[in-house]
């Protein structure tokens, strides 16, 4: 059963939300995210909580991100994902490269470089998910790599906000750099919201179209493999296609052709905001400090110098797009 975390991530959220309307500056999503952690180091909550705060991490995210979609037209969502294009590829390219490299020097195993780049590149948890059974990795590289990446999106949440406003950036500007430079869509969109409403919008509309890149590159690791093994072996896009951008894209070719009244749009924004905050406590609650200490320094290591690399071929990028 579901009920009792999702009841529990609600709560979390609801008291988060109160703190976010005192502190603007912070916000309801990083007040999630912080009760949730902090609940989860002073609390040990019972194994029934766990399935309803797994769901709330994944799935009430997924369903608040299709809810955005019906307050986005299509063409703004279109040419917002057009454009961040040279900065997706560019830095899925860079992670993909560093990863490798780096980690073939480190001496760290090829699944868990690999998981640690697909992660980083493209989107977090979900990325390394859908390629795992294509490097054939077991579960202590799953949840090394997971981990990792896990650290460096919750320190992303916190550092990205500040960052942007050091440096002056539009809410577009770092609806860019947030979507384009954090791993996990759960942490893009803590940080885009946390930063303005307009950064949020643009930050996850970038992201979804970066998590589309999880289908070309899982398809090339299987050729990878398959070219060194000589060996056939398939692997089914349904399972790997993250469907609820598709559904997100859909929703807004849906507003676009029927246009909703301002106070429904104002009202799915509200409620679309509030699920996300639901989504960050789960995130929050599932972040166990003590874990980070079984992945050893190198896979850290690694995590933190790909997304370094990320981070700064972005504003690279932006600046030579001029879009700040």
């Amino acid at each position: 059963m579901k009920t009792k975390g999702i009841i529990l991530t609600t709560a979390v959220a609801a008291v988060a939300t109160i703190l976010g309307s005192f502190v603007p500056l912070i916000g309801a999503a990083v007040f999630s995210i912080i009760l949730g952690i902090i609940i989860r180091q002073l609390v040990a909550l019972p194994s029934d909580y766990e399935p309803g705060i797994k769901y709330s991490g994944k799935k009430i995210l997924q369903y608040a991100i299709i809810l955005m979609g019906f307050t986005l037209s299509f063409r703004t969502a279109v040419t917002l994902g057009l454009s961040s294009l040279p900065i997706t590829l560019t830095t899925i390219t860079a992670a993909l490269l560093c990863s490798y490299v780096i980690g073939r020097w480190m001496g760290i195993p090829e699944r868990i470089r690999t998981l640690i780049g697909v992660g980083t590149a493209i989107c977090g948890g979900s990325a390394i998910a859908a390629a795992s059974p294509i490097v054939e990795a077991d579960d202590d590289e799953i949840a090394f790599s997971i981990s990792t990446i896990f650290l460096f999106n919750i320190i992303a949440v916190f550092l990205f906000p500040v960052l942007g406003h050091l440096l002056n950036m539009t809410s577009t500007g770092f609806g860019y750099f947030a979507g384009a430079a954090i791993n996990d869509t759960s942490s893009v969109v803590a940080a885009g919201y946390t930063f303005s409403q307009e950064a949020g919008d643009t930050a996850t509309v970038v992201k979804l179209v970066r998590a589309l890149m999880i289908v070309p590159v899982c398809l090339l690791l299987l050729v990878i493999k398959v070219r060194r093994e000589q060996q056939e072996q398939t692997v089914a896009i349904k399972k790997i296609m993250p469907w609820f951008i598709v559904y997100f894209f859909l929703a807004s070719v849906f507003v676009s052709i029927v246009p909703l009244p301002e106070e429904l749009v104002a009202l799915i924004k509200q409620t679309a905001t509030f699920m996300i905050a639901v989504a960050l406590a789960g995130i929050g609650l599932s972040v166990d400090l003590k874990s980070f200490k079984a992945i050893g320094y190198r896979p850290v290591m690694l995590g933190a110098v790909t997304w370094f690399i990320v981070t700064v071929t972005t504003l690279i990028l932006q600046q030579l797009l001029g879009i700040w």
